[in-house]
């Protein structure tokens, strides 16, 4: 692998560990549905398709040769923009569900 590939792999890392943090945000808000079904199969699909994603692009790159040092640059990347991401997080966020109030929580009235 030369010098250039793999700048330009640490360069997506970086950049990719940003998005990732950004998605992982977002499918934050999706783990408050109420149907435990929905939650499962957004969280599998959200994995694979990011870590799909990521390969198929380091493929192009340099043959999908990975090193530690890319997933150090992937963890500094979320990191980086994770302060940023909260923000969108409250822009982004879903309307609170209603609970039913049970049995013990009710107050009594006189």
């Amino acid at each position: 692998m030369s010098l250039t590939e793999q700048v330009i792999a640490l360069i997506f890392s970086f950049i990719y560990g940003g998005v990732l943090s950004v998605l992982y945000n977002f499918n934050y808000n999706l783990l408050f549905y109420k149907n435990i079904v929905v939650k499962i199969i957004f969280n599998i699909l959200f994995v694979l398709d990011l870590v799909l994603l990521y390969f198929l692009v380091m493929r192009r790159i340099n043959n999908a040769i990975i090193h530690p040092y890319f997933y150090i640059f992937i963890i500094l990347g979320f990191f980086s923009a994770f302060d940023i991401t909260k923000r969108f997080r409250k822009i982004l966020k879903m309307p609170p569900l209603k609970k039913k109030p049970k049995k013990g929580d009710q107050k009594c009235k006189k």
